[in-house]
């Protein structure tokens, strides 16, 4: 066969078993390391067993082929030897892609930030617009999304706005809007219709428990301050927000969401470890995809990833050079087509990376 995967059938086996085991219970960061490691090569082993299934079925028949006397019977086998025949190369695609390396970080929950960059009033309402297109696309996908911070312009447009998807592979699926995405259209205050360009920024972060980083307490400088987010009724009346410092980077995170100080501080720890951990990242290497300052950059629109170019009804993303119609069901949350462009375009690149069918 192709495939000789024994082994890892037998690592899977045995992480069923430790997660079986009450004791591991006891130590959490262990749980999350045999668990994780058990989410990532579960496909790969249902798929080698099916393959192996396929394979070994094809060569029995194969066999019986070759003996058999009865001329109808000799017809049936030769039928289940071509389908099997079709349906082995395509479980040989699938079993390749799913050996291909993972992104450690691809079944996390994320942080998503969107902030406004170049000409200012523009890229506030197109960030708020790109940000209301993702938490209505992640619900619509199944995931779970919470706004934890949320500057406004005067006009309830955004200079920044962060939010939470949570739910099983969330890094995989949002991880490739990562990046500065620039946006070509005749804005509302232009009287003569002349096309402006503005840009938006987004970083999309792992979310990181304690187990993953600890964060030296004597590190963080943490102030109060009252919420002042529009529509609140208890505006002015409580110190709940909250603002943290982490030192040694200059980080800050700032969270008012929360009607009460602790909800408030538990989130602006939660995101300040996200941008620690993203901050690590960068440093070790910038070329990862979780990289914030990576992800980011200086925010000038030659580093874009994306055009949303308004006049002509038409986004292009330009890691992969590929076109898609249809802006206003784009921005009403139909990033299927495109997530699914770049992922596919992932896999092919990691496929020629490793050499197709070399596992």
């Amino acid at each position: 066969m192709k495939f000789n995967l024994d082994n890892l059938v037998k690592e899977f086996d045995e992480l069923e078993q430790k997660l079986a085991d009450p004791v591991i219970f006891k130590d959490q960061k262990k749980v999350r390391e045999v668990s994780s490691r058990k989410k990532q090569i579960t496909e790969a082993v249902e798929l080698y067993k099916e393959y192996k299934a396929f394979a070994d079925a094809l060569e029995e028949n194969k066999n019986m082929l070759y003996t058999e006397k009865d001329e109808e019977m000799r017809e049936l086998l030769k039928s289940e030897i071509e389908d099997l025949e079709t349906k082995i190369p395509i479980l040989e695609e699938k079993l390749t892609l799913s050996l291909l390396p993972q992104d450690p970080n691809d079944d996390k929950n994320i942080i998503i930030e969107v902030r406004a960059w170049t000409w200012w009033d523009e890229a506030a309402l197109f960030a708020w617009e790109l940000a209301r297109a993702y938490l209505t696309f992640a619900e619509e996908e199944g995931y779970k999304t919470e706004i934890t911070e949320k500057t406004e312009t005067e006009n309830g447009w955004v200079k920044e706005i962060i939010f939470e998807v949570k739910w099983d592979w969330a890094y995989s699926r949002f991880k490739y809007e990562a990046g500065t995405h620039r946006v070509q259209r005749i804005p509302e205050t232009e009287s003569k219709g002349r096309v402006h360009t503005s840009a938006v920024t987004v970083a999309v972060m792992p979310e990181v428990d304690e187990i993953d980083l600890e964060i030296n307490e004597a590190d963080v400088e943490m102030s109060f301050c009252r919420a002042s987010w529009a529509g609140w009724q208890h505006v002015n009346k409580t110190d709940s927000a909250v603002q943290l410092k982490h030192i040694p980077t200059g980080i800050m995170v700032f969270c008012q969401d929360g009607r009460s100080q602790h909800k408030n501080r538990e989130k602006a720890r939660s995101i300040l470890r996200s941008k620690l951990y993203a901050y690590e990242e960068e440093k070790r290497a910038k070329e990862l995809w979780e990289a914030r300052l990576a992800q980011v950059g200086s925010g000038d629109r030659s580093e874009k990833i994306r055009t949303y170019n308004f006049p002509q009804d038409r986004v292009t993303d330009h890691r992969i050079w590929q076109n898609f119609s249809g802006i206003p069901h784009i921005m009403a949350g139909r990033l299927k087509p495109i997530i699914d462009a770049l992922a596919v375009a992932d896999e092919q690149a990691k496929l020629e990376a490793a050499g197709k069918g070399q596992i």
